[in-house]
């Protein structure tokens, strides 16, 4: 039995919260876990985004947890594999994060079988090492202009993942399921982030698969006003002008001296508040930024 299901029984057999049993988080990814959609000043790489708020979560009365973030936004399944597969193993992590697919889905158009087949792999090294695995499966991007035409994809590549999360005993956070999602405020203006709304709500969510308890308090976003077809149409096509026909030439063009010299933003574990950092209480509190 691993640590997630011993936890997940002491948890159901006691009456009072058991402490969480992990002491080393890594997150692997793109630009989703590296927070990217969430600017914070006070955190590494100005981003803070929801596996820091989840690591603030666990780090909570617990001062031996250390977390490191390898994330780099634009990065595709092969690239993340590459990159950070590797050092992520030498950290020796007992609970690592997974999300990845994202940028082949929506701007490389690839297969979702063939994806799955190749995050298999991968996750099956994490799950070897002994270390709890978080994957998750993509949000709904169904009332989304342009990525709603690769919704039937994104569908097959989660339910896909679904099976790879059950072959490797990982703890899957379906982002498909969370309606609350499918507010605007939950994402960045680009619409290919989450706002800072957002990664605390996806935050909450991890915290909820792992069983944990937290002290993230659901927020309830102001609803927008309603538009007319006309001002949804211009909105529609000031935002593919800004951000989306922008974002595909990056993703489409070689990558290049820009591509090479980004890095994780918190390569090394270290505890999640040192010296100098922002107390646990200022920053994982009920707010979203």
């Amino acid at each position: 039995m691993n640590a997630w299901k011993e936890y997940r029984v002491t948890q159901e057999d006691s009456a009072d919260p058991a402490t969480h049993p992990w002491r080393r988080l890594v997150a692997l990814g793109d630009s989703f876990t590296e927070g990217v959609g969430d600017p914070e000043p006070r955190s590494e790489g100005g981003l803070r985004g929801w596996a820091d708020r989840v690591a603030e979560e666990l780090s909570a009365n617990q001062p031996d947890f250390a977390y490191a973030n390898l994330a780099v936004r634009g990065r595709l399944v092969r690239q993340i594999f590459d990159e950070q597969l590797g050092p992520a193993l030498d950290l020796k992590p007992d609970l690592v994060t997974l999300s990845a697919g994202g940028n082949d889905m929506v701007f490389r158009r690839s297969d979702p079988d063939r994806l799955a087949e190749k995050i298999d792999v991968g996750v099956e090294q994490l799950a070897r090492s002994g270390a709890t695995v978080v994957l998750f499966a993509g949000p709904d991007w169904g009332a989304t202009p342009v990525f709603s035409q690769i919704r039937g994809k994104v569908a097959i590549f989660n339910e896909n993942l679904h099976t790879v999360a059950a072959r490797h005993d990982a703890v899957m956070v379906d982002l498909w399921f969370l309606r609350e999602l499918s507010d605007p405020g939950m994402w960045d203006p680009d619409r290919l982030h989450f706002s800072p709304l957002g990664h605390h709500t996806i935050a909450a969510a991890v915290l909820k698969a792992l069983g944990v308890p937290h002290t993230l308090v659901p927020l309830q976003p102001k609803q927008m006003a309603p538009r007319s077809w006309r001002q949804a149409r211009s909105e529609d096509l000031t935002w593919a002008r800004e951000y989306l026909v922008p974002w595909a030439l990056r993703q489409l063009r070689p990558h290049g001296e820009e591509d090479s010299l980004l890095v994780p933003k918190r390569p090394e574990p270290r505890p999640v508040f040192g010296v100098g950092s922002p107390s646990a209480q200022h920053l994982s509190g009920g707010h979203a930024a």
